[in-house]
């Protein structure tokens, strides 16, 4: 057998002595672990936990565990220290299992064991696929947002889509166009906001050559290269009157005029628009053809902002967790109970964008194995709010229930409910420190 390494820390009794098949490191506190940890290279630990007041405290071990995240740690604690404030979540969000003490050498090996292998295949372990974004999420607002998007795609007139800034309007432009009869064709995005006004007409038409100076050859404008697809007019506030009016009347003829030619080509596509802006005061402002805004909303769509979506935002930081993973470290697996609720708590007044761009901050910044508010840059959860409350769809109390049933009907023993709910035990406590369960319920 190869030989493997094990740091047992905290090991007052010589219990490790009992583990023959490991090259044993032992620490009695939690620096001279660090410092081992400095100097050797240790793919798996064995932590005894202290009991119940002893030194240190579930904080300064939560403290350890996530600077040397690299190492897989097994727990050993006593049945009171199980029942202490907080070990739930330390178990969950740090050790890949527990030993309950009285000590039972030959299970403890066979923990020992599947940890260290474990440890050894997380270096190998390809990166999750991770396809297009998408519409992610369960909630009531994104499945009627759905429905409104299947209906639509069956049809083949203009759609003016209204969402907040960020609310992942182009996404909704996107399904339209994937579920549609033009899937096969060209989506063709356009930010009327960022083109330069002198740049605008020949960008969205095109030009003939000699149009102007340096218009050496012919150019296709971006509505022309959607032909047979969808063009996604995004800011449609932001395009100037005089374009206005030629828009107008591509929607009216379906053709388009190349800046300095004189003939028209005929041109199919479907047209998506969106604004952040409410272009009903903004044709009131004067600021918006009323003509234009008539034509365009045809069939309107409006996009819910973020905090109308909070059940779905676990799934969506899970979705950007993966799609940006080539920025994080290996180390980091996810996100921790605290930043869940985190995320549950806070607003979102920059919607999906924000979203993303927390979570690319959190890839880079993160020190420990997951994920905490603070890598977020967001305040921790506010005490004293139910958990259940937080999590709210109905599947989340249902689960949550079922927990607690089972915990009543084994007394509390951990072990038990988990055998009746055909789940292992680490992954029940993973469950309690979810819905905020401790473990001494009910």
């Amino acid at each position: 057998m190869a030989n493997r390494k094990l740091l047992c820390v905290g090991d007052e009794h010589g219990c490790c002595a009992l583990l023959p098949d490991w090259e044993l490191h032992a620490a009695a506190t939690l620096a001279e672990a660090a410092r081992l940890l400095r100097t050797n290279v240790v793919l798996t630990g064995l932590l005894f936990l202290p009991r119940q007041g002893g030194a240190p405290g579930l904080a300064a071990i939560d403290r350890f565990l996530r600077h040397h995240w690299q190492v897989q740690w097994v727990g050993v604690a006593d049945a009171a220290t199980v029942r202490q404030s907080g070990f739930c979540e330390l178990a969950a969000e740090h050790l890949y299992d527990y030993h309950t003490l009285p000590l039972d050498p030959p299970r403890l090996r066979h923990i020992l064991g599947h940890a260290h292998g474990l440890a050894l295949l997380h270096s190998a372990a390809p990166a999750p696929h991770v396809g297009p974004m998408a519409l992610t999420g369960a909630s009531a607002a994104i499945t009627r947002l759905r429905v409104q998007i299947r209906k639509i795609a069956g049809a083949d007139a203009p759609v003016l889509i209204w969402g907040e800034s960020g609310s992942g309007k182009e996404l909704a432009a996107q399904a339209i166009h994937s579920a549609s009869a033009r899937a096969g064709a060209p989506f063709v995005p356009i930010n009327c906001g960022a083109i330069p006004a002198a740049l605008i007409q020949s960008e969205l038409f095109g030009h003939a050559r000699g149009a102007f100076t340096g218009a050496a050859r012919d150019k296709v404008g971006l509505i022309e290269s959607a032909g047979g697809g969808t063009v996604f007019l995004d800011e449609i506030a932001d395009l100037p009157k005089d374009l206005q009016s030629n828009l107008l009347r591509f929607l009216q003829e379906k053709t388009i005029y190349r800046i300095g030619s004189t003939r028209s080509i005929a041109i199919d596509v479907r047209v998506v628009a969106a604004s952040h802006v409410n272009l009903q005061q903004a044709v009131l402002a004067g600021q918006f053809r009323e003509d234009l805004y008539y034509r365009l909303n045809v069939l309107p769509l409006t996009v819910p902002p973020l905090r109308e979506r909070r059940d779905d935002l676990v799934a969506l930081a899970e979705q950007f967790f993966h799609a940006y993973a080539i920025d994080k470290p290996p180390r980091l697996k996810g996100f921790s109970a605290a930043a869940r609720r985190a995320l549950c708590e806070h607003d979102w007044p920059g919607n999906v964008r924000e979203l993303i761009n927390r979570v690319r901050r959190a890839l880079v910044l993160a020190e420990g194995r997951l994920i905490g508010p603070h890598d977020l840059g967001l305040p921790g959860p506010q005490a004293g709010v139910p958990d259940a409350v937080q999590l709210g769809d109905s599947r989340s109390l249902a689960e949550r229930a079922a927990i607690l049933a089972s915990l009543e009907r084994s007394g509390g023993n951990v072990t038990h409910a988990a055998r009746e709910l055909a789940i292992s035990r680490m992954t029940l406590y993973r469950q309690m420190a979810k819905h905020g369960i401790a473990p001494d319920a009910p």
